[in-house]
């Protein structure tokens, strides 16, 4: 490469071969090569590239699309390549210039790799720059006063990138040294329906959850029932995981930081939620084995966040079932003392009252309004996504974390050091950002912000703070795809601190690489699928893990029936000549079921490191 700069993780190994320089996985099945091209343009350049890493490449392009300038690089162009289930692989380039070079990044990963080391990923990535460029800085500037001119340029963001990413509804609140300086809605909270949201509008709010778990947590270790350190297996018999000696090294602080090693393992639920219950999901817990060591790497497992908030509401409520002691745990230690009067977990009440509808687009990338059944996937593991709550009760939330743990009439909530202990780096996610104890943490440029995202099934959003400056922010959305929360961290940067001007580019970028995915995928699928394919599929199946699934074929539409959801399917031929089905429900779509090639009639469903097999049900 020519002087341009990236961090390789301990255990990748570097080759230089030819003008390809390329960092392997310790898997040996997983490479991301840099490439520097002369060339007249972007195609040019990846065409170059892959002729020097790897000639005999041939995944077809899906498409390809321009993003705007970033990190010091001009001309920014992504491409997205097909792969066959077969491979359980996902490659992707994208080509960048700079100093008059372009140099191209080509990611081909195996799909278990992807997933497993995707914190190491992107430490490769988050020092990628062009030689002789820094960063922009933050470090030691005083953020400004967020007045009405700047509030009035965040709300314009929100507007426009609602616009351009087809959202129908969003919910934001400002706060700054205490006092909330915005808290409104833009668009709908459901379409076909006039009301707009607004500071009180009830919102899913997913992943941000997690937070509230951890703060209930640290409300018991302040109380001495429990310590960070203490393992849970002496505190909760219930607990347990698929490998003895790692349940007996879990201590409480595992449960939360995403560094045992433990995957994500969320089909398991998705597809059979329908009865499961607590107790149900702590067994399921009792099935999972890691795939890394403890603290080496970043990976993020609803399972083990719900088993936090049972463990705090056993610990709180022992005589009560685990999920209403979590409940009643979190309604005293938590929504109460913090005046959070609306948020609940209480689905029914939450629909009854001022809240917000989840959309997602179709096929042809219309919004529409989805049905909540997906959501209700969250209940058994509530701890780590659940909640209902609002701009107004989450702002109260972020007011406590900026004032280190004092309320607003002044009396102490929890103590400094409990509360901060949950933004001490657990695990690391590249060189900038590390995981906590429920909170993501974040100074890639140079000020440090604390925050956790979210998303469910037409449901995204975030809460996020500035510590040293005493500036807090929470964004609710009722739509997919979910760029707008993401850039908005970025957004809250340039106004409080005259930033560079990326995020209005981002977002709209954002909105085009969705659609324009959307549009290309569309064009490989056959909708409605195949009819003479489908009539191949057996009428039912069933998988050990993921319960019965029941075809039905007609003329104008294949749908898959798993119970808890339907989906209408798409057909998809495989470069390999495989046949797939996939999901084109709103809310479910993308999912794939790949007609197996054996003597019987199967389907396999994957995630990242994990394979489920349906098998023809007689």
């Amino acid at each position: 490469m020519q002087g341009n700069a990236f961090l390789a993780p301990a255990g990748w190994s570097i080759a230089v071969r030819g003008a390809a320089t390329i960092v392997e996985a310790p898997e040996g099945d997983s490479w991301i090569a840099f490439v520097d091209v002369n060339a007249d343009a972007a195609d040019a350049a990846v065409k170059a590239a892959w002729a020097a890493y790897k000639p005999g490449a041939k995944w077809p392009l899906v498409v390809a699309t321009d993003a705007p300038p970033r990190d010091g690089w001009k001309d920014r162009r992504t491409y997205e390549y097909q792969t066959s289930p077969s491979e359980q692989r996902e490659v992707s380039a994208s080509a960048q210039r700079a100093n008059g070079v372009w140099t191209v990044a080509i990611r081909d990963l195996g799909s278990a790799v992807s997933e497993k080391r995707s914190g190491q990923i992107a430490l490769i990535f988050s020092r990628f720059l062009p030689r002789g460029y820094t960063r922009e800085t933050f470090a030691g500037r005083r953020a400004h006063a967020l007045d009405a001119a700047r509030v009035a340029e965040l709300t314009k963001f929100i507007e426009a990138g609602q616009r351009a990413l087809k959202v129908p509804g969003a919910a934001l609140g400002l706060i700054q040294h205490g006092k909330v300086v915005f808290s409104g809605g833009f668009g709908v909270r459901e379409l076909g329906r006039p009301a707009k949201p607004d500071g009180n509008t009830l919102f899913m709010i997913a992943s941000n959850t997690k937070s509230l778990t951890t703060l209930l947590l640290a409300k018991l270790v302040d109380s001495k029932r429990l310590a960070w350190d203490s393992q849970v297996s002496a505190l909760f018999s219930k607990f347990k995981l698929g490998d003895a000696a790692t349940t007996q090294s879990v201590l409480v602080k595992h449960l939360v930081c995403a560094c045992t090693g433990l995957p994500r393992q969320d089909l398991e639920e998705l597809f059979e939620f329908g009865s499961m219950t607590p107790d149900d999901l702590l067994k399921l817990l009792g099935t999972m084995k890691p795939t890394s060591k403890f603290g080496e790497m970043f990976q993020y497992s609803n399972f083990l966040a719900a088993a936090a908030g049972y463990l705090g509401g056993h610990i709180a409520y022992p005589d009560l079932e685990i999920g209403a002691a979590y409940d009643r745990a979190m309604q005293k230690y938590v929504f109460d003392p913090l005046g959070m009067g609306a948020t609940t977990f209480d689905y029914a009440r939450a629909l009854r009252a001022n809240s917000a509808r989840p959309h997602a687009p179709g096929v042809d990338g219309t919004a529409q309004v989805i049905p909540m059944t997906l959501n209700y996937s969250a209940i058994p593991d509530r701890p780590s996504g659940a909640a209902w709550s609002s701009v107004h009760d989450l702002l109260k939330y972020v007011a406590m974390e900026l004032a280190e743990g004092v309320l607003p009439n002044g009396r102490r909530y929890i103590s400094k050091e409990t509360l901060l202990a949950r933004r001490v780096p657990q695990v690391a996610i590249g060189a900038d950002r590390a995981y906590g104890m429920g909170l993501f943490l974040d100074s890639t440029y140079g000020t440090p912000v604390v925050y956790h995202g979210g998303d469910l099934h037409g449901f995204h959003g975030d809460m996020l703070w500035l510590p040293e400056h005493g500036v807090g922010a929470v964004l609710l959305t009722n739509g997919d795809p979910s760029a707008l929360y993401r850039v908005f961290r970025r957004k809250l940067l340039e106004v409080s601190f005259d930033g560079e001007p990326e995020a209005d580019a981002t977002v709209a970028a954002a909105a085009q690489i969705y659609y324009g995915n959307l549009a290309a995928e569309r064009k490989l699928m056959t909708v409605p699928a195949d009819p003479a394919e489908a009539a191949r599929l057996a009428p039912k199946y069933k998988s050990t893990a993921l319960g019965e699934l029941a075809v039905r074929v007609a003329a104008t539409a294949t749908v898959f029936d798993l119970g808890e959801w339907k989906s209408e399917m798409a057909s998809l031929k495989n470069p390999d000549g495989s046949l797939s089905f996939v999901t084109i429900t709103p809310g479910i779509r993308g999912l794939e079921f790949i007609v197996g090639a054996g003597p019987g009639r199967t389907l396999v469903v994957r995630d990242g490191q994990h394979e489920y097999v349906f098998d023809e049900k007689r």
